[in-house]
């Protein structure tokens, strides 16, 4: 890689083919092909069921892999066909780029220079959203996308709606896809992510025609219901598989652990109070009577609150198997002050689960939040005297040197 000069030698080492998805877009299509071929000789177009005299321009390029099929899908199973194409093929990598013009082929050479320091990525090209010809739905929708790829992923991307991206197509070739349309580039980003791909961005430029010019195949009502449902999953299963799988592998492994700890315990851009309220919610969510919802609940409040995620995240569990006989006893000890002489009476030991909740679960569920409340202010409370130490400790070290 290090003697590939030019950019076209660059895609040539690297194995990497450059797709341009069309529908409809017979008057600048052939502008992008003779673009885009000025960096690569390898270019898939995929005529996704065009009206226009699309296939007649592609006719004109003997040297662009051609393929079309008659009927309207969409954009996703556009990019699903030439993944699959390009990985048989023994491509290692593709670059989409989008067949209206908006993106130019001069910022290849960027995604081949960024390709280098994150083999294994998927890059995207982000666009500057604050010129003054970005649409005001586009900038909307793509503020709106970037949110909920946060909540879903954990990553901050700005702009995860561009589609000029480069893509490792090994990863893609493991992964079933359930979207075809646009919503598929949302997808396809959150479900890599959630496989340990890294997702990056480099700038690229951007061209918007004049309103009266412009052609746009996206139905504002329709393709925004279908990306709001396709995210209404995703936030589910990240929040009930993907973050707790997540945390579970953190807490068995020693080094990721005790990384976790010192970067969000010892956070120095985090106050002690903040820490120390991360760590009082997540207790109380820990032991809060919601079994089964716990850690979910936790990381949308974490997040609403604008809280240390992780430290939540290890608080919230208290409620490990080892602890539940515990804190099922201790919240009926707290339930009994309020039942006063309906009180029932437990005794502590190994037979104690949650089949024992039923026998009063009265006294369990205001017992519960009682202790939920107590434990959380008291390890709250734990969580800032600790911190404030550490840092005395830091500042007396600091000026005895």
């Amino acid at each position: 890689m290090a003697g590939s000069d030019s950019p076209r030698e660059k895609v040539d080492v690297l194995k990497a083919c450059v797709i341009i998805p069309t529908y409809n877009n017979a008057a600048t299509l052939a502008g992008v092909i003779e673009d885009v071929a000025q960096y690569s000789e390898h270019i898939i177009v995929v005529n996704d069921g065009s009206s226009d005299n699309t296939v007649d321009i592609v006719q004109n390029y003997p040297t662009v892999h051609f393929i079309s099929y008659p009927k309207n899908v969409g954009k996703g199973w556009a990019l699903r066909k030439a993944f699959a194409w390009a990985s048989a093929k023994g491509y290692l990598y593709a670059i989409t780029i989008d067949s209206d013009g908006q993106h130019f082929a001069k910022d290849l050479p960027a995604f081949m220079n960024m390709l280098e320091m994150h083999p294994n990525a998927i890059i995207i090209g982000a666009r500057n959203m604050g010129q003054a010809s970005v649409p005001g739905g586009s900038s909307f929708g793509n503020k709106f996308s970037n949110f909920w790829f946060k909540v879903e992923t954990g990553i901050t991307s700005p702009d995860t709606q561009s589609g000029y991206r480069l893509y490792p197509l090994e990863p893609l070739k493991k992964m079933r896809f359930i979207t075809r349309k646009y919503e598929f580039e949302i997808e396809v980003l959150v479900r890599a992510a959630w496989n340990g791909v890294q997702v990056v961005s480099v700038p690229v430029s951007v061209y918007y025609a004049p309103a009266e010019e412009r052609v746009s195949h996206f139905r504002p009502f329709k393709d925004f219901f279908r990306i709001s449902v396709l995210n209404t999953i995703l936030v589910l299963i990240s929040f009930l598989y993907i973050k707790p799988r997540d945390f579970i592998r953190i807490l068995f492994d020693k080094q990721k652990f005790k990384k976790l700890i010192n970067d969000h315990l010892y956070h120095p851009h985090h106050s002690a109070q903040l820490k120390a309220a991360s760590v009082a919610f997540g207790i109380f969510m820990g032991i809060v009577p919601i079994w089964g919802f716990q850690l979910v609940t936790a990381i949308f409040g974490a997040i609403l609150l604008k809280l240390n995620k992780p430290l939540v995240i290890v608080a919230a569990n208290i409620s490990i198997p080892p602890m539940i006989p515990l804190i099922i006893y201790g919240s009926y000890k707290m339930g009994a002050i309020w039942m006063g002489a309906n009180a029932m009476e437990i005794d502590f030991s190994s037979d104690i689960t949650l089949d024992s909740i039923k026998k009063n679960l009265l006294q369990y569920i205001y017992g519960s939040i009682t202790l939920a409340v107590v434990a959380g202010i008291s390890f709250g409370i734990l969580t800032f005297i600790f911190l404030k130490l550490i840092d005395k400790k830091k500042t007396v070290a600091a000026g005895a040197d």
